[in-house]
């Protein structure tokens, strides 16, 4: 089976977790339960959802256990679109080929869409009754909330915004991007390692290092589409970084330099996967994807 087929299993699997939990009664509005769906089952690869199946099953990991954290991640991952697409933020119409939230159902709605999807992410984790620990269920939830606050997916955002209209040098990049992108996808990693329980101290040293390598390779890989790829194929407006100022890659290094620093990320990937005592063929695959993908 293919990567790409893998990707496909994968986002099968946490579709059907998500659609499950939207099944159950909601007693609220029924525009901002749409606007949460909308910011929800619009498309997109389901990387981090993916990261969690590859992770945990390369440990033994429970695949119910695994819909669940997979299905948390990918809501906090929609939620941060939502919110990031707003006019207060990067103001952006399209998303995957598709209106944004906002434009589709209003700022209000999108910033409440966004709000339940953050909340449904740690309520999926906390009532699942997992086949390991109580006291890893709260590690888990624990890891989830660090990568996407203060010190992970937040944080980055915030000196993002910061760093707009200015001149940053390549270090102050890569920190933006080590939290902003990074951290949510080597959260991904971690939950599918916690949740086996059989990963050691080194083997999630060298996951993390996998993790936040393969996070800012992507990042990287995002900026040379902004420049290189097609509307059409990316689901955004190619340009729309250059657009609003933001300081990436290519502007940084040029585009040869950026391709070579994705290049050396895939390989210090590589490298730490070696360090790994278990079949680690699949991470491989997704890394050489990462830098292979055209959207």
């Amino acid at each position: 089976m293919s990567i790409k087929e893998q990707i496909e299993r994968a986002q099968i699997d946490v579709i059907a977790t998500l659609k499950a939990y939207f099944k159950q009664s909601l007693d609220t509005d029924g525009t901002v339960k749409n606007a949460t769906q909308y910011g929800l089952f619009n498309g997109g690869k389901r990387l981090r959802p993916f990261l969690v199946y590859a992770t945990g099953e390369m440990f033994g990991a429970n695949k119910h256990d695994l819909n669940v954290l997979s299905a948390a991640i990918e809501c906090i991952h929609s939620y941060s679109l939502v919110h990031d697409d707003l006019p207060a933020m990067d103001d952006d119409d399209l998303r995957r080929g598709r209106p944004t939230c906002h434009i589709e159902f209003g700022e209000a709605h999108a910033i409440l869409a966004g709000d339940a999807l953050q909340t449904i992410a740690f309520e999926l984790i906390a009532n699942h009754q997992f086949k390991c620990s109580a006291q890893t269920q709260v590690k888990m939830i624990a890891q989830l909330a660090h990568a996407s606050g203060l010190k992970g997916m937040v944080g980055g955002q915030g000196l993002d915004i910061a760093a707009t209209d200015k001149v940053i040098t390549a270090q102050e990049l890569e920190r933006i991007h080590k939290l902003k992108t990074g951290a949510l996808i080597n959260c991904a990693i971690m939950l599918g390692a916690l949740c086996s329980e059989k990963a050691d101290k080194h083997t999630l040293e060298s996951l993390s290092t996998f993790g936040y390598a393969i996070g800012l390779a992507f990042q990287v890989q995002d900026d040379i589409l902004d420049v290189e790829g097609d509307t059409l194929i990316l689901g955004k407006p190619q340009g729309s970084d250059i657009a609003a100022n933001k300081a990436t890659y290519p502007a940084l290094l040029g585009m040869l330099g950026a391709k070579e620093k994705a290049q050396n990320l895939i390989q210090q990937a590589h490298e730490a996967l070696a360090n790994i005592d278990a079949d680690t063929t699949l991470l491989a695959s997704l890394a050489n994807y990462l830098i292979e993908r055209d959207h």
